[in-house]
């Protein structure tokens, strides 16, 4: 790729335009940046420091043992695992085994699990300990052979109660012997710790991350080794300044969502810097993080700021030591923008990307001017076009909205065996966003709105469909219809219309307590407001955005 595009002349000086990616998979950075940087510390997991060298070692041990359970070439191996070491271990293992790793949330319900596993074809699962209850119970709807479980206590150092009074009670238990599941310890020490042989392949299924669509249908994102690695490489040249020098992250952000998988996961490692793992991003265990390590880069979605800037501790906290602070996955309110910079003298650097594009395309340029309310500028070799939301096929000039098109190496190469939804988001090499867009005159992006139906609350993508659809199945709905609306905390937030049934009645109470056994906690409404009757079509299709629409007018006229 060789282009000058209008945004080129943005970038903060040292930036190059393009890079020639090296062709090196994440498998292998890891053995090289362990020769390199032996005994700099990788991760820190609650008072646990991980070395490269350890964690080079510890891979190879673990490597051998998924071989050993009969882990192949394209085998799916899925992880339901906060951010912990045991996740890092397990990616890259999987990696060199020249399997492919397969995200789930851990706060999925048992329907949602169930359909994700069978999805992605995975055979193999690694999951906590804790969760292990749930797994069984669905594991013969699934294709899940083995399973290893880990616990939230394997890596903490001694005494850990002492140490971390926010370890709960119950998390030091053993799993009963089962069979098909080994406990992810006993396989660390049983086997050797020596080089093995890589197998993972440049152009070779590396990840699959799920997103969603407007249809609701959740959908694998498929990331080669190209993929993954050419991003971080994309994203580390954004810092010329902090090139060779050692830096600590926060890992905030969940590896099993795609910005976590990049930044919190491998970023550190082809960088040679460290990362300070947060399995659950609470104010107090991050200002806690903040004290103890000091580290130079904070990142987190809009609500973590929030939920930080409610903290007495954090607001009168001296933070000279952090050099950036990264929002992303949501816009962040003005509101908590002017706080930050008030108390900290913060610039909140946003970045933009999808799933799709191995989770960055544009960011705020590092040591470059400060646009608010923009995404900033696209990363080295990443082109980036906005189009007519209608056809799709005229490109808009500068300051008119159209739909963000975005082409580069870390775009995927399709959805898992979706074709006909691969065909239309990827269109010449070009990824169809959904999203809704425009530039300046100096190539800034600014995000005006989206064309798909999700919802996009605290970062996680919602997809009013298929809330919808659980709704539906409630004896007492005859309609229902889910639209996002401003929230102050979270960006947005669900709000049900319902329609309830002739001569039945309902509370507000009783369709939130519905959903809450129907699905993970972020993606039950908190809005639910009973109407006569939806808006439709000629043809008798409910019109979400009419809907959108009417809220929009209420809220206005109701300020």
């Amino acid at each position: 790729m060789s282009f000058e595009r209008m945004w080129h002349k943005s970038y903060a000086s040292g930036v190059p335009a393009e890079i020639n990616v090296e062709k090196i998979t994440m498998a292998e950075v890891l053995t090289r940046t362990a020769d390199t940087y032996p005994q700099r510390v990788a991760f820190i997991y609650m008072g646990k420091k991980i070395t490269f060298r350890q964690l080079e070692k510890l891979v190879n041990r673990f490597t051998r043992a998924m071989i050993d359970l009969g882990v192949k070439e394209g085998d799916k191996v899925a992880m339901l695992l906060p951010n912990i070491p045991q996740m890092i271990i397990a990616n890259h293992a999987t990696y060199r085994a020249g399997a492919a790793t397969t995200m789930n949330n851990p706060l999925y319900t048992e329907r949602e699990l169930t359909y994700q596993l069978n999805d992605s074809d995975a055979t193999v699962l690694v999951t906590l300990d804790l969760l292990l209850p749930r797994i069984l119970k669905i594991r013969g709807e699934t294709k899940i052979k083995t399973i290893i479980t880990c616990h939230i206590s394997d890596y903490l150092p001694f005494p850990k109660k002492q140490l971390f009074p926010y370890v709960k009670k119950g998390m030091f238990r053993k799993v009963e012997p089962q069979p098909g599941v080994y406990e992810f310890m006993d396989l660390i020490v049983k086997y050797s710790d020596a080089p093995v042989k890589n197998k993972a392949k440049w152009d070779s299924l590396a990840a699959l991350i799920y997103t969603g669509g407007t249809t609701g249908v959740s959908k694998g994102a498929m990331l080669t080794h190209a993929n993954i690695s050419s991003i971080v490489q994309q994203f580390s040249v954004w810092f010329p300044d902090l090139k060779g020098k050692y830096q600590n992250l926060t890992g905030i952000y969940p590896v099993f969502h795609s910005a976590g998988y990049s930044v919190s996961q491998n970023l550190p490692i082809w960088n040679g810097w460290g990362c300070t793992l947060v399995p659950k991003p609470e104010p107090g265990v991050i200002v806690e993080m903040l004290e103890k390590y000091r580290p130079t880069f904070l990142t987190g979605v809009p609500t973590i700021y929030t939920a930080l800037l409610g903290n007495e501790k954090f607001r009168k906290m001296d933070l000279s030591f952090v050099t950036g602070y990264f929002g992303g996955a949501a816009p962040l309110p003005e509101n908590t923008l002017n706080q930050l910079k008030e108390l900290h003298g913060a610039i909140i650097y946003d970045v933009y990307g999808a799933t799709e594009n191995t989770a960055f395309a544009t960011t705020t340029p590092w040591g470059g001017k400060v646009k608010i309310g923009t995404v900033g500028l696209p990363l080295p070799n990443t082109d980036i076009k906005i189009v007519d939301a209608a056809t799709g096929m005229k490109e808009l000039p500068v300051n008119e909205p159209g739909e963000i098109c975005i082409k580069g190496p870390q775009v995927m190469t399709g959805y898992y065996k979706q074709p006909e939804e691969t065909a239309h988001a990827l269109k010449d090499g070009w990824f169809y966003t959904g999203d809704i867009g425009y530039f300046d005159d100096d190539g800034y992006l600014t995000i005006s709105d989206r064309k798909k139906d999700v919802i996009v609350a605290a970062g996680f993508n919602i997809f009013p469909k298929e809330i919808d659809d659980i709704l539906f199945g409630h004896p007492k709905i005859i309609e229902a219809c889910c639209i996002g609306v401003p929230d102050e905390y979270r960006g947005e937030t669900v709000k049900a219309y319902i329609v309830v049934k002739q001569g039945e009645t309902l509370t507000k109470q009783e369709v939130i307590s519905f959903c809450k056994e129907k699905m993970t906690g972020y993606k039950v409404p908190t809005q639910i407001e009973f109407i006569d009757e939806l808006p439709k079509s000629a043809i008798g299709k409910i019109m979400r955005r009419e809907l959108r629409d009417m809220d929009k007018k209420k809220r206005e006229k109701a300020s």
